[in-house]
């Protein structure tokens, strides 16, 4: 006779995840008794009820992972036999209810382009501080500089430098401003005519490894509408703040682990900051929609199948790794969704997103490299 646990182990993705190595990030690992005084014959029937286990990533690297211990001892539940997929019927998490549901606008193309603008800057400013640095040195031997002489801009003295390295720190702050402007008002229109959301039927309830068959019909196609597409991709959203510091044995109010920040502002609703976010995640988002119009990709997240539309039954093909159906615990959530992306003529892309209920998959999901992304909203590519 022992007991069987439910033990769940995540390292999840910082804010950048190519900046990290993740052996230097702890994993947060919970555990739950699901059976007790239970047979070793009657293992098996016990996990019937239970969904399929999933390893995702590995031990050197980001691991998503959920798993049944029995006595101590992983158990293999590869060979059970389960008669019916199973779907999580759980809550709903509260990002999801709040920032991956409804209409949602593309940021302006100039924030990703003042991004890598801006990393140049910043070399060209290094460089001419440190040839400064060294020009004296260079001007003992003889060598003449460049651009170390001064000029003069009212009553002060400047480098030379400074009269090219300047306008380059400026400049991308400048484009961003004017790219956040442009989005206020491109979300100021949008909300004045908004369009009512489409009806998305799923022909068949739809499971983790099959081709989703799905019906998608428009009340209304205003006339700047060009191609429209249907696609529908699977990720890992973060785990609970308070859970994952819970399981890290840390006070919220302590010191974050690796790869968290402390806890960030809201303007909206307490518990949609995941702590992971070193910087702009979005655009500048209008006030008056409760968790924006921008929909930020998440930082582990694969596609499935992309269509064009039309009025009758699509089929999209399942992503290409072995993924589990939705998971909604505290510490690990497996979040799926279709997505409808319209091209408008004389304006930015618009997407209405829906989640999704997957079933698991009747055998264990795996695979060893899980696909990261920055999680920045312009760096999400669709």
């Amino acid at each position: 006779m022992g007991i069987i646990k439910l033990e769940q182990r995540v390292r999840y993705p910082p804010f950048e995840p190519k900046r990290f190595s993740p052996k230097s990030l702890p994993i947060a690992t919970s555990s739950e008794t699901i059976a007790r005084n239970v047979d070793a014959s009657d293992i098996a029937d016990t996990l019937t009820k239970f969904p399929p286990s999933f390893h995702l990533g590995s031990e050197e690297d980001w691991l998503i992972e959920h798993r049944y211990v029995y006595d101590g001892d992983i158990y293999d539940d590869s060979n059970i036999k389960r008669e019916q997929s199973f779907l999580e019927t759980g809550k709903i998490p509260l990002i999801v209810k709040r920032q991956r549901r409804g209409w949602y606008l593309t940021p302006n193309p100039v924030h990703r382009a003042v991004r890598r603008f801006l990393s140049f800057s910043v070399m060209v400013l290094l460089l001419a501080l440190a040839y400064l640095f060294v020009e004296p040195l260079l001007s003992s031997m003889g060598i003449k500089g460049i651009g170390t002489g001064t000029v003069r801009i009212g009553l002060l003295d400047y480098p030379a430098l400074a009269i090219i390295v300047v306008p380059l720190l400026f400049a991308p702050l400048l484009m961003r401003v004017v790219a956040n402007f442009v989005d206020l008002v491109s979300q100021r229109r949008f909300l004045q005519s908004a369009p009512n959301d489409p009806v998305i039927e799923c022909i068949q309830s739809p499971q983790a490894g099959q081709p989703l068959h799905v019906n998608v019909q428009f009340e209304e196609k205003p006339d700047n509408w060009e191609k429209i597409e249907v696609m529908w991709r699977v990720g890992i959203l973060p785990p609970a703040r308070e859970e994952l510091f819970s399981r890290l044995g840390r006070s919220p109010e302590a010191q974050p682990p690796p790869g968290l920040t402390t806890p960030l502002p809201h303007h909206w609703e307490i518990g949609l900051d995941d702590g992971t976010g070193g910087g702009e995640e979005s655009p500048m988002e209008h006030h008056e929609v409760k968790g924006g119009l921008f929909l930020r990709p998440m930082r582990v997240m694969e596609f499935g199948g992309r269509v064009s539309w039309n009025s009758a039954t699509m089929e999209l093909d399942s992503p290409p790794n072995e993924w589990p159906g939705t998971v909604s615990s505290s510490l690990i959530r497996i979040h799926w969704e279709i997505i409808i992306r319209i091209e408008r003529k004389n304006a930015g892309s618009l997407m209405f997103v829906e989640p999704l209920a997957v079933a698991h998959p009747e055998k264990p999901s795996s695979f060893t490299r899980l696909p990261t992304n920055d999680g920045r909203t312009e760096s999400d590519q669709l």
